[in-house]
């Protein structure tokens, strides 16, 4: 089966370095002239497939904003996944899932078993019960051709004080975290299978990103603060590894699905100007 890493690595070069969050909370549905209810959610989420999902390389759900309306409003999220899939868009899932033993494991199978009604391409990961405790998403993963995003470096304010904590050997917490994906990512040709996801926003790190061998998913641009030209100070070196992130910055520009289109164009040429061919 081929693997994540490997599809993620030709949608990009086909499509671009692009990833286009699904986010519809109350405001949005709202500044849509939608309603705040299913029909509202089914709606939103059904216009930003038609608009982007045959053009854009990686869409991302944010399963909460789904969740809360219940079974309903998971029933939506399993059908979008689908259409996404069925467009040729890559699907992460964003849910930054994380436990340990058989509750990771069911994780797992939820998000990445193609037999799942919610299997997606990828999954967003919480390492803060360690590294290894993901290990069934890593080997389910593998199995199936499937990716984790694993968080390391986020934009909140309150994520320093975790983040950028020592442990005994004098790494911060960040950079173990860095360093244990890297080394899953091992020898793997053109783009290993398990990512991080880095906050566009933290401006120059401080930490060494450039053994990962995988994606490094940079959210926070756009309408949270960070511009494309932001990517060279948080990444560096790094920069051909990086997959660029927009929500509200493009789904501000619905309901019209040509203004979608257009906002995806705009972002994905401001990112082109800054990353490397690939």
């Amino acid at each position: 089966m081929e693997s994540f890493g490997a599809r993620l690595h030709r949608a990009i070069v086909e499509r671009g370095p692009l990833c286009v969050g699904i986010d519809p909370h109350p405001g949005l549905l709202a500044r849509w002239g939608l309603p705040d209810d299913v029909a509202g959610l089914d709606r939103f989420a059904r216009t930003v497939v038609e608009a982007l999902g045959d053009r854009v390389a990686v869409v991302k759900p944010q399963s909460a904003f789904f969740e809360r309306f219940g079974a309903r409003g998971v029933a939506i999220l399993e059908s979008t996944i689908r259409q996404l899939r069925d467009r040729g868009s890559l699907v992460l899932l964003d849910a930054k899932r994380g436990d340990i033993g058989s509750t990771v494991h069911a994780y797992a199978s939820a998000y990445l078993d193609p037999s799942s009604p919610l299997y997606a391409d990828a999954v967003t990961a919480s390492p803060y019960l360690g590294v290894g405790s993901l290990a069934p998403m890593f080997e389910l993963a593998a199995e199936h051709g499937g990716g984790v995003f694993v968080l390391a470096l986020t934009s909140n304010p309150e994520g320093a004080a975790v983040q950028h904590a020592r442990t005994p050997d004098g790494r911060t917490v960040a950079q173990t975290v860095i360093d244990e994906i890297s080394q899953l990512n091992a020898g793997v040709d053109p783009l290993g299978s398990f990512g991080l996801v880095v906050g566009a926003t933290i401006g120059d790190t401080g930490h060494d990103l450039s053994r990962v061998g995988g994606p490094l998913l940079a959210p926070g641009l756009g309408a949270q603060g960070a511009t494309a030209a932001d990517l060279r100070t948080v990444f560096g070196s790094s920069l051909s590894a990086v997959l660029p992130s927009y929500s509200r910055e493009v789904l501000g520009a619905g309901p019209d699905e040509d203004a979608l289109r257009a906002a995806a164009e705009r972002v994905l040429a401001d990112c082109r100007a800054v990353l490397p061919a690939r």
